[in-house]
């Protein structure tokens, strides 16, 4: 009688222990169906939006810059992805003084996906979303550069929202960082990295998505690629990671030409990524490459391509996915 009752009392207490322990991370094969409700159809009615000449080029501090920060806050409204700041506010402000001369304040716009088990833990996804501005009557719509990379966020966000909202969401919190003044040299991340809205030492990684909607010269005969910077320069793991949930997923052609140190073009020092990798924050910056209508005029939303924007745009959600939902964050190479 005694053995039956410790038996009884021993699997009850089994019964109870198992139901206070944390839910298991989210295998990879749980991401398709929110990887899938990245379409061709959203990113390009969204590209097509915002790199109109209703955002004037969206220069720094002026009218279109704005509009397109309200725009993007609109949309995360919209969608119910929610902002770390409170009180319905995504704007992180920037005053002038911060700025180049005559650069008048501007904002980064902010929103935030809360993590399931280590919401201290921050992984930031980012993309620039000011552009040139106009000259006379041209307007530099940059729709590679980079309503391509915003748009991107835009529906990882999206994504990974819902992700939550069917009880899958991350493990660790996802930062979707909007970036202002990249253009006139990276000053809305230098921002951000100075004034964190969270400590920077929770700061596990930053993707950083700048032009990822066209091929260039180098892969016109293979255009299911994409260029990786900084992966493995601060942390193996990453670069590891990344790789391969590349294969387990689109299995893209991952070209890493610019990833060279002694890579003349120096783009590891070009773009937002590199404010955290200086802070010691591992790094992965996508790219497409440059094309003939790198900052000129002629960089609009038709001569992007769709279906490899989402292909694109899909392999980085699983790579944030994976960083956010692996047991132990990213370590830093000795």
């Amino acid at each position: 009688m005694k053995q039956t009752l410790f038996f009884v009392l021993f699997i009850f207490q089994l019964l109870c222990l198992s139901s206070f322990q944390p839910p298991e991370t989210p295998p990879l094969k749980s991401a398709v169906p929110f990887a899938n409700s990245i379409t061709i159809e959203e990113l390009k009615t969204t590209l097509f939006t915002f790199s109109s000449d209703s955002y004037e080029g969206r220069y720094t501090g002026e009218i279109g810059q704005k509009k397109a920060a309200k725009f993007l806050k609109e949309h995360y409204q919209k969608n119910g992805v929610l902002t770390p700041l409170g009180n319905n506010d995504y704007y992180q402000e920037i005053p002038s003084l911060f700025l180049p001369e005559n650069t008048k304040a501007s904002e980064n716009v902010v929103a935030f996906v809360k993590g399931s088990i280590k919401p201290e833990e921050i992984l930031v996804i980012s993309a620039h979303y000011d552009h040139l501005g106009s000259k006379g009557t041209k307007i530099f719509n940059g729709a590679d550069d980079n309503s391509s990379g915003t748009v991107a966020l835009l529906e990882i966000a999206e994504a990974f929202q819902l992700a939550k909202e069917k009880g899958l969401g991350p493990k660790r919190s996802v930062l979707f960082l909007h970036l202002t003044a990249e253009e006139q040299g990276l000053y809305g991340s230098k921002w951000y990295v100075q004034n964190p809205l969270f400590p920077l030492k929770n700061h596990i990684a930053n993707l950083n998505i700048d032009m990822i909607g066209r091929i260039d010269d180098t892969h016109l005969e293979n255009s299911n690629y994409l260029y990786l910077i900084g992966a493995d320069k601060l942390s193996s793991e990453l670069h590891v990671l990344s790789e391969q949930t590349n294969k387990a997923t689109l299995n893209l052609t991952l070209d890493y030409t610019y990833n060279r140190k002694n890579d003349p073009n120096r783009f590891f020092y070009r773009s937002d990524h590199y404010n955290f990798a200086k802070n010691n924050i591992p790094v992965i910056f996508y790219f497409n490459g440059v094309h003939e209508d790198y900052h000129l005029e002629t960089d609009t939303p038709e001569k992007i391509n769709y279906e490899l924007l989402q292909k694109r745009v899909q392999l980085i959600f699983y790579t944030a996915w994976n960083i956010a939902n692996r047991e132990i964050r990213l370590t830093i190479n000795n």
